[in-house]
């Protein structure tokens, strides 16, 4: 069969992600952070889009108030809830990214005749570097009596610390690095062991308690010997074995294990190099006359608009001026569709969170405790939306509740099923398995199929093994661990 070249036309559907359509799905995954950084590194690039000042936008903001809000909710929402930007839809786009700003409720003007110098310095610049351990070792070693040699083991040994605070390397490895002796490395390694904080370059659990117990002038004490021998006894708290082994009263015993407990086992602790990390709510829920308003958070973006100036120039004829004109058009569709953009991903959050707490509305009024299972389904089926879009909503945004700092995500729980005919989150039960917990007797502590039955009483049916799980993913220890059988009961 001869082969041959055809040209066959075939009509097809194909979905095609255009620029634009990038852009906004990128928005709309954005934290605050991330895009208070995109807004600005759009405003340094597009010279024809420009932030506009807060004066300029609030009087745009009043300037026709007689319009209407586009799908206005159920119930109309205070003025501060939803504002101008969300008018859009009534105005005239090219008049509206002319006169108006991005915000999608006012925000307070700024201070007028207020100079940048006056006031006191910015919280920035009061800041200061957190000393390091390493640092605050170094210091130590420098101010101690020391041979060059002693120096450059101690410096070696410093850093060679983990995130812990033990001993990372070998003496071997120390003597290899160094070209010291093993006597050497283990005396300028037993002094850095006594620098503050105590314990610190420990080369494990037993040596890092043993350090503090002798700093301490306890090198001999009941303590000190269960340290050395019966950890594992003291952990799964065989108080009356140990009282047997050592020779002691279980009251002994216990003091023993009170003052070990007061210990460091970390000594890095206080010292590691965290990152300090700011959230900023993106939207709030607030009580407003008895009911629960949702309010979006746009303070600190920029408000943006079109250069009205380049705009003219962009709409300018002339052959000389082809390549340039062509350029600013580019740059102010460009704009145009950042602003706009900017007001759907701000109009779908909204949206979003509201249809989150017409579900978790008792959350709002009674805390955990009282959280719904909900799936993203739920939520794009309310408000008309796909999922992958709730989903992308949710990335990374957070909201101001009465009680506290929630990512939106955490609003979407799996369920477990109830005798009362409305399934119950799985937050809402861990809570619950906290609450248990918490008060029970520390000398008989509840087991997991105890805590099981109690849940079962509350109509919630759970099986041990998840009773198991749960716990485990809060940090909780066993019964078997929590037990304290010389304890008070409150």
């Amino acid at each position: 069969m001869a082969l041959e070249i055809r040209q066959v036309q075939r009509l097809a559907q194909q979905l095609v992600m255009t620029p634009q359509l990038q852009q906004a799905i990128k928005l709309l995954q954005l934290s605050r952070v991330e895009l208070e950084e995109m807004i600005s590194q759009e405003l340094q690039e597009n010279p024809v889009l420009e932030e506009s000042p807060a004066e300029a936008a609030e009087e745009n903001q009043t300037a026709k108030p007689e319009e209407e809000l586009p799908e206005l909710p159920e119930k109309p929402e205070p003025a501060r809830a939803l504002s101008t930007a969300d008018k859009i839809g009534t105005l005239d786009w090219q008049e509206y990214l002319d006169t108006h700003s991005n915000s999608l409720h006012g925000s307070l003007t700024a201070e007028a005749g207020r100079d940048e110098d006056d006031g006191p310095p910015s919280w920035e610049s009061t800041l200061t570097k957190k000393t390091s351990l390493e640092d605050h070792l170094v210091w130590q070693l420098r101010l101690s009596k020391r041979t060059p040699q002693e120096e450059t083991i101690g410096l070696y040994i410093i850093g060679n610390l983990d995130e812990r605070g033990y001993l990372a390397v070998s003496v071997d490895e120390v003597c290899g690095a160094t070209g010291c002796s093993a006597e050497e490395a283990e005396s300028v390694l037993k002094k850095i062991q006594f620098f503050d904080p105590p314990g610190v370059a420990a080369r494990d659990l037993k040596e890092c308690l043993s350090v503090q117990l002798a700093n301490l002038g306890l090198d001999g004490s009941v303590a000190a010997r269960i340290v050395s021998d019966h950890l594992e006894q003291l952990e799964n708290r065989k108080y009356e074995k140990l009282a047997r082994d050592l020779g002691v009263s279980v009251e002994e015993i216990l003091a023993a294990s009170h003052l070990i407990a007061s210990l460091e086992p970390r000594p890095a602790r206080g010292y590691e190099e965290e990152e300090i990390r700011t959230i900023i709510p993106d939207v709030s829920v607030e009580k407003i006359s008895g009911e629960w308003v949702v309010f979006l958070n746009d303070e600190g973006l920029p408000r943006l608009r079109v250069s009205s100036f380049y705009r003219r120039l962009a709409g300018q004829e002339g052959k000389e001026e082809e390549q340039a004109r062509q350029y600013l058009q580019e740059k102010v569709r460009a704009a145009t569709w950042l602003i706009k953009s900017i007001h759907q991903r701000q109009r779908t959050l909204y949206r979003v969170t509201q249809s989150i707490f017409k579900v978790q509305k008792e959350f709002l009024d009674s805390g955990v405790s009282q959280l719904k299972p909900m799936v993203l389904k739920d939520v794009a089926g309310d408000i008309g939306m796909h999922e992958s879009t709730v989903s992308r909503a949710t990335a990374n945004k957070y909201v101001h509740t009465p009680h506290g700092l929630f990512e939106l995500k955490y609003f979407f729980q799996s369920g477990l099923k109830s005798g009362g005919g409305e399934d119950v989150a799985s937050e809402s039960v861990r809570d619950k398995i906290r609450t248990i917990i918490s008060s029970e007797d520390p000398r008989k502590p509840f087991s997991d199929q105890h805590i099981a039955a109690m849940l079962s009483q509350e109509a919630i049916g759970i099986a041990r093994r998840t009773v198991a799980k749960y716990r485990e993913a809060m940090g909780i220890l066993p019964s078997s661990r929590r037990r304290q059988p010389f304890a008070s009961r409150f």
